[in-house]
């Protein structure tokens, strides 16, 4: 039990957990309880003892002997946008790569056509039943990036419906810009790049926390990441760099010398980048749904990162080309079954790192006092049987800012 001044009162206890995942020094608490006053924790402990200090607590919430944890931080999807593409899915079967098809005009640029002829409403609705599908299977925080627009009104468009999701949603928005996902296919590439580095980071930055690039061939070159990445940290904003996707460019090195507070996919990058990571604090977003889903072998190595002491996290990618999936819980799957992650390991990336991924890790992804009400119930008895009911909701209850949703 935590040492703190009990409060007279608090407004509800989660009660008779099989264990309590804290994702603190506490670690897991049998029969763990704990107590939420104005939708942050104010203690937790032993279910006997929280009920003995707070006996007329006026909501007990019974976790019926099933694991309770912290809701799942998605730091990495590109929920809002229109149209779908299982089309691609058998392009691929039938031997297209993800490449190949970006190339002939599918992939990001199909996405984007959509996207332009759909209205701000039909994308907040699109993105409300998403963001709910979310929820259900127990994610309480979700990073939002552009990036299907690649001009200045429909990116716009996405970043408000973003800001909008984040206003009517309980769940938790963080929004980032990525004009820079691709070049489209109408415009000149040095007169693309020159509008990302000027005057799309005037429009972009008071609807926008984080700026993200996609440095990859067929996206933009290492030497255009820097001069992006340079240009939006000057427009104050933070950054984000999707690197070493397919190919390493040394995105990855590159995203923790300009200060990135994270480096995503990483499938394919070097030792030196990876002693940039760690010298650097930069978190590695681990992406394993995308392999996974394009049929790839080239799973991200979590074991290379964690040995050098670099937080690992995961996340879905939920997107439309590449990894259509709401699921953290099958994320925490991939990520034990192809990344080497441990279960508690692939726990705490979909966690506290994730957390880490999009500077929250002071208000969310562990369970202690002070922090956000964020807390799942699942039924299973410990951080093992995640993994191992892979494709499974297994959530059955969703508490936001300690608020049951």
């Amino acid at each position: 039990m935590t040492d703190i001044d009990h409060p007279k009162q608090v407004d509800s206890i989660i009660v008779n957990s099989s264990q309590l995942l804290t994702m603190t020094e506490s670690g897991a608490i049998p029969g763990g309880a704990v107590a939420v006053q104005d939708g942050v924790v104010i203690e937790t402990g032993k279910t006997e003892d929280l009920l003995r200090i707070y006996p007329e607590c006026p909501d007990i919430i019974d976790a019926e002997n099933q694991l309770v944890m912290p809701g799942f931080v998605d730091c990495h999807t590109h929920l809002v946008f229109a149209g779908e593409r299982s089309g691609e899915m058998e392009m691929r079967l039938k031997g297209a790569s993800y490449l190949e098809i970006l190339k002939s005009g599918g992939g990001i640029h199909s996405t984007v056509r959509a996207t332009r002829d759909a209205s701000a409403e039909e994308l907040f609705n699109l993105g409300m039943e998403r963001i709910n599908r979310m929820a259900r299977n127990g994610t309480t925080t979700v990073e939002i990036k552009s990036g299907y627009g690649l001009d200045e009104e429909t990116e716009l468009k996405m970043l408000k419906v973003a800001r909008k999701l984040s206003a009517e949603h309980p769940l938790d928005v963080i929004v980032t810009y990525l004009g820079a996902h691709t070049v489209p296919t109408e415009t000149d590439r040095k007169e693309y790049v020159r509008w990302l580095t000027g005057s799309s980071l005037e429009t972009f930055s008071e609807y926008a926390e984080f700026f993200d690039v996609f440095c990859e061939e067929g996206a933009f070159s290492l030497e255009e990441t820097k001069l992006l990445l340079d240009a939006a940290a000057n427009a104050g904003f933070r950054l984000k760099v999707h690197a070493g996707q397919f190919n390493d460019l040394g995105a990855a090195g590159l995203a923790a010398s300009s200060g990135a507070i994270s480096a995503d996919h990483l499938e394919n990058i070097g030792d030196d980048d990876l002693d940039l990571m760690a010298e650097a604090g930069t978190v590695a977003v681990l992406l394993p749904g995308v392999p996974f889903f394009l049929q790839s072998p080239d799973y991200p190595d979590a074991r290379r990162f964690i040995e050098r002491g670099i937080p690992v996290a995961l996340a879905t990618d939920f997107n439309p080309g590449s990894c259509p999936s709401y699921s953290m819980q099958m994320m925490i799957a991939l990520g034990v079954f192809y990344c080497g992650l441990t279960a508690d390991e692939a726990v705490a990336a979909a966690t506290l790192n994730a957390a880490k991924a999009i500077d929250r890790e002071d208000q969310t992804g562990s369970l202690e006092p002070g922090k956000k009400a964020d807390i799942i119930i699942l039924d299973v008895k410990s951080a093992g049987e995640l993994p191992y009911y892979f494709g499974t909701n297994l959530v059955t209850k969703t508490i936001k800012d300690g608020v049951l949703i």
